[in-house]
């Protein structure tokens, strides 16, 4: 450690940080806008020049290393002429739009041009002009004359997204930031851009125009996509949601959201929102209102359990979905009697009953620090953006990452070894690697394989570091054999000192198995449903044509069923359902998400449910009453998380239980399947109904990319 002297206190920092670092240790602000604190260091805006004793001129603080003994001062004369001088420079060239400017009122130019800008200016010449740039639907390029060429955004398209797409052409004040060769920008983490820039040069396209910042209301949520448990800050006005940006939690997001977490409120406001209860009668959809609608539902189930026994009634339920609604799903089914519900919409293989809950065998933030990796069956930059990122970072300084997936894909990163096979071969791909480990250590190998070149890189990577971790991502979980592939990977584990860990596709994948979203003793799996099991099915927050690995062979079989009953926010399975119940999205419910590493995060309802629409917990407590079914006297979503035992003392946990997490799976697996096709894996803008009914989402070209495949297959017209 070292100590200095700043403003005239004593700070003590590490050797080798700069004196913006010790201010930030300190408590003291530095204006700037280049310096981020997860960006590499620029010192290009010079806005943070400080004045350093013995040093003939102002220094800038983010990119002077600290010395022993020095004696910084921030707010001399001599460092505040220096800032100030920047301020005229930066000021130049900026145009006087701020009535008009998207950024105003979270701007950090206009904020700190009141403390550090003249009254007056100097310059009579000419201000320069940019002209606007198309680089997508999410960012606006329309104003780059705002530009103060901090590079913020080119240095985080390097570091953090992975892909530079952003670059500055020519010098002087022909300078300019854009991409090059006409490129849109198509980043997965694209929309962080727009936070990080300092000035209204990159904003949001959805966004724009469409309030001012001092009209909306923060309120804190979660996201419900991927299994990161990204936090948020949702922006309210007249009750409608605005915008999201991020909620800094440096153990779970850090300061970074996806694009998907950013732009698929888009959804929550469209026309395909359900506002009303609706009944089909004769083919003809019709508007009812709840009592009709519950009632109507209710008559049904008891005339089908009547008719064909409790085990013809059934749910598929939604990952996306919070933990109280799923735990109550559940309840429902069982107090009529049935084990059938399941979560797994997308799974090929059914495993038996589970020691623990899947989860990822780590803290999210341990992914940052790892030293090698090997992730299987996984396009990691696309399900989950975030890992990505995190494992980019590890990367970026020596982490060693070993991939075993189907096909070339481009992960952003530098990747040290891929054995690229189709899905058919990954157990043998890893039986090679567990050969190859085997033979090193001189023990027995779990399963044949052979000893090839890769596996033996591939090995010898994992047998070295000393932070390392096995992921198993979405498509192996998918997998027609993923007990199989689990029992590798925990061996692989076990002899290389690797944690052994699922990605896990869902906001709450693990939170569905901790409330036992699962067939019970005779009950059917969700592939046995999909496939006409059933006679009474309800469809929980899901769209089995999109959301599950039947597709649209799945409209055909639930077409059988006696009576379907669809819980949504949205128009959905209307070919293929009797009745439509609206409910509220998780900006209009209170309710928690379970993430990947078992963390228990809970939330608000930060706008009222549109129309007609209801929390489904209240709906399904509801629709139990009518039933008589005991067990449901909640009156609160807090009440119901109680239930679910996810609390230590009385008190709600952060994290699940320990014992109550597990990747352990013994030495059996499940029968494979004769025949194994691709593993069916959601592309990244159509994982659930939300981020499909997102315009801008759909508009960029990973959607556009997806859509097309889906037009390929029939899917979508």
């Amino acid at each position: 450690m070292i100590e200095i002297e700043l403003d005239g206190k004593k700070v003590e920092i590490v050797e080798g940080s700069m004196i913006m670092h010790a201010a930030e240790k300190a408590g003291t602000y530095i204006p700037h806008f280049c310096y981020h604190k997860k960006l590499s260091i620029a010192a290009s805006c010079r806005m943070c020049l400080v004045d350093v004793e013995k040093m003939p001129k102002p220094m800038p603080a983010c990119a002077t290393p600290v010395t022993q003994g020095m004696v910084v001062r921030t707010k001399s004369d001599k460092a505040v002429k220096a800032q100030k001088s920047v301020m005229e420079f930066l000021l130049i060239n900026h145009p006087l739009d701020c009535p008009i400017c998207d950024q105003g009122g979270e701007c950090q130019l206009q904020d700190l041009a009141v403390g550090y800008g003249a009254s007056t200016s100097r310059y009579e010449e000419e201000k320069r002009v940019v002209f606007h740039k198309d680089v997508g639907p999410l960012i606006s390029m329309e104003e780059m004359t705002r530009c103060i060429h901090c590079t913020r955004c080119v240095r985080f398209g390097q570091e953090i997204g992975g892909v530079m797409e952003f670059g500055m052409s020519n010098r002087g004040e022909h300078a300019a930031i854009e991409t090059f060769v006409g490129q849109s920008v198509d980043s997965e983490l694209s929309g962080n851009m727009i936070d990080i820039c300092p000035v209204g040069a990159l904003t949001s396209k959805p966004f724009r125009y469409s309030a001012r910042t001092w009209e909306l209301s923060r309120r804190k949520s979660v996201s419900p996509h991927d299994s990161t448990g990204a936090n948020l800050i949702i922006q309210v006005k007249n009750n409608k949601v605005m915008r999201v940006v991020p909620l800094e939690n440096d153990a779970v997001n850090e300061c970074w959201i996806a694009d998907r977490d950013r732009f698929s409120y888009e959804a929550l406001n469209s026309d395909e929102r359900l506002t009303t209860p609706m009944i089909k009668q004769g083919g003809v959809w019709t508007s009812v209102d709840w009592k009709t609608a519950l009632e109507y539902v209710a008559h049904g189930v008891e005339c089908i359990k009547s008719a064909n026994g409790a085990a013809s009634i059934g749910a598929l339920v939604s990952p996306h979905s919070t933990l109280e609604e799923l735990y109550l799903t559940g309840a429902l089914v069982r107090g009529l009697g049935s084990e059938n519900i399941d979560y797994r919409l997308r799974n090929a293989e059914f495993a038996p009953a589970q020691s623990g809950a899947r989860w990822l065998g780590m803290s999210v933030a341990a992914l940052s620090s790892l030293q090698r990796v090997l992730v299987v069956g996984s396009n990691l930059r696309k399900d989950h953006p975030l890992f990505a990122q995190r494992v980019r970072q590890a990367a970026r300084v020596g982490c060693e990452v070993n991939v075993v997936g189907a096909g070339s894909v481009n992960w952003a990163m530098s990747v040290r070894n891929t054995v690229s096979v189709t899905a058919a071969e990954w157990i043998q791909a890893l039986a090679d690697i567990a050969t190859a480990i085997a033979v090193a250590k001189g023990v027995a190998a779990p399963q044949s394989g052979n000893v090839t070149e890769i596996a033996k890189k591939i090995a010898q990577s994992l047998m070295g570091g000393e932070r390392k971790a096995v992921l198993l991502g979405n498509a192996a979980a998918h997998h027609a054999q993923a007990s199989q592939l689990l029992i590798l990977a925990n061996w692989i584990g076990d002899q290389t000192g690797a944690s052994v860990g699922y990605l896990t596709e869902a906001a709450n994948t693990v939170g569905a198995q901790l409330v036992n979203a699962l067939p019970g003793a005779g009950g059917l799996n969700a592939g046995q449903m999909l496939s006409g099991g059933v006679k009474a099915l309800v469809l929980l927050n899901t769209e089995p044509e999109f959301d599950s690995a039947a597709g649209v062979l799945a409209s055909k079989a639930l077409k059988q069923c006696e009576m379907v009953v669809t819980l949504s926010p949205f128009k959905a399975n209307m070919e293929f359902s009797d009745v439509l119940l609206p409910i509220a999205p998780f900006t209009e419910t209170p309710g928690t998400f379970v993430n990947a590493e078992g963390r228990v995060q809970s939330f608000y309802a930060v706008v009222k449910p549109l129309g007609e629409a209801r929390p489904a917990w209240k709906v399904l407590r509801t629709l139990a009453n009518i039933l008589d079914l005991p067990g449901f006297e909640f009156e609160s979503a807090q009440e119901i998380l109680e239930h679910t035992h996810l609390q230590s003392a009385g008190e709600i946990s952060t994290h699940a239980p320990s014992e109550r997490l597990s990747n352990d799976c013994g030495t059996e697996s499940t029968n494979a399947a004769s025949m194994i096709g691709e593993p069916c894996v959601a592309a990244i803008y159509q994982l659930d109904s939300i981020v499909r009914r997102s315009t801008s989402l759909q508009l960029t070209a990973d959607g556009r990319a997806a859509g097309t495949l889906q037009s390929e297959a029939g899917v979508v017209a």
